[in-house]
């Protein structure tokens, strides 16, 4: 069955906690609300027919009305999240207040990243709407609907850039599971013998399976996923460039800088002060 607001609601959110191998049971769509959740704990990956992509702690994750879609675990961490779900309707003032492109370029984007203390502020916004929305009071939806409105644009003034991968066709289990593998060993000197080993495939085939499902050689996404992490920790943490490099897999820092610059086109001092 496809999942719906619940009759008479035009807004609901819930706090939700779940262990870490938690999965959907199979896709799903929702035919009358967008959906937004701010990560918690956890790391996702929502594969649909056409495109998929991950998430984490400290991310904010948006799927609009229709969008077929099935969401498994990236790590041993359990999953928690806050997950708002409204209607079309709830947002038109602000849609014809502000107009679309707000709006439709977020639930096009799926993904937002931000610094930490943003992601603290962004964090205290969904936990203020819960609150809010539990009060279920004569004036609650007029009230989370401003509060909701705020958080469009605190998201959109605040999230980062650059740093979401896409993947552009659907997942074999084959190489979900190599991705899982990818995700927990990113920082030592993964090989793509190791993964054609671990799938019980030869490496030619391997290598061909992984570009055709991702888009992307084994070597550019190990390479885009190493950069994603350097990016979280230049934003959260105050560790030297050295130490972001041995602890994400590049092993020097000079070399860090070089493949960081051709992924973002900035420095990782540069990157840094932008995201502070």
């Amino acid at each position: 069955m496809p999942d719906r607001l619940p009759e008479g609601k035009r807004i609901t959110i819930k706090h939700n906690t779940r262990p870490a191998e938690y999965r959907m049971p199979s896709m799903q769509m929702s035919t009358d609300h967008y959906n937004i959740g701010y990560v918690i704990s956890g790391d996702r990956l929502t594969i649909t027919p056409t495109q998929s992509f991950d998430y984490h702690s400290g991310d904010v994750a948006m799927a609009p009305p229709y969008l077929y879609h099935y969401t498994i675990p990236q790590s041993a961490l359990p999953y928690e999240s806050y997950i708002i779900k409204f209607s079309p309707d709830f947002i038109e003032p602000f849609v014809r207040r502000i107009g679309n492109y707000m709006i439709d370029e977020l639930y096009e984007q799926k993904i937002c990243h931000f610094s930490r203390q943003s992601q603290e502020k962004i964090s205290q916004m969904f936990e203020e709407m819960l609150q809010e929305y539990q009060k279920d009071a004569e004036y609650t939806e007029f009230v989370l609907q401003g509060m909701l409105f705020r958080l469009f644009t605190t998201i959109w003034e605040e999230r980062l850039t650059g740093s979401t991968v896409y993947f552009r066709t659907p997942l074999s289990e084959t190489i979900i599971r190599s991705l899982y593998i990818i995700e927990q060993h990113y920082d030592c000197r993964l090989t793509l013998e190791d993964l054609a080993r671990e799938a019980g495939l030869s490496v030619s085939y391997f290598s061909r399976l992984f570009s055709e499902q991702l888009g992307m050689s084994f070597t550019d996404y190990l390479s885009n996923v190493r950069i994603r992490h350097v990016q979280s920790l230049l934003a959260q943490t105050d560790k030297t460039i050295m130490e972001i490099a041995l602890e994400t897999g590049f092993c020097h820092g000079d070399y860090l800088a070089t493949q960081f610059k051709a992924k973002t086109g900035m420095t990782p001092s540069q990157f840094r002060r932008n995201s502070r």
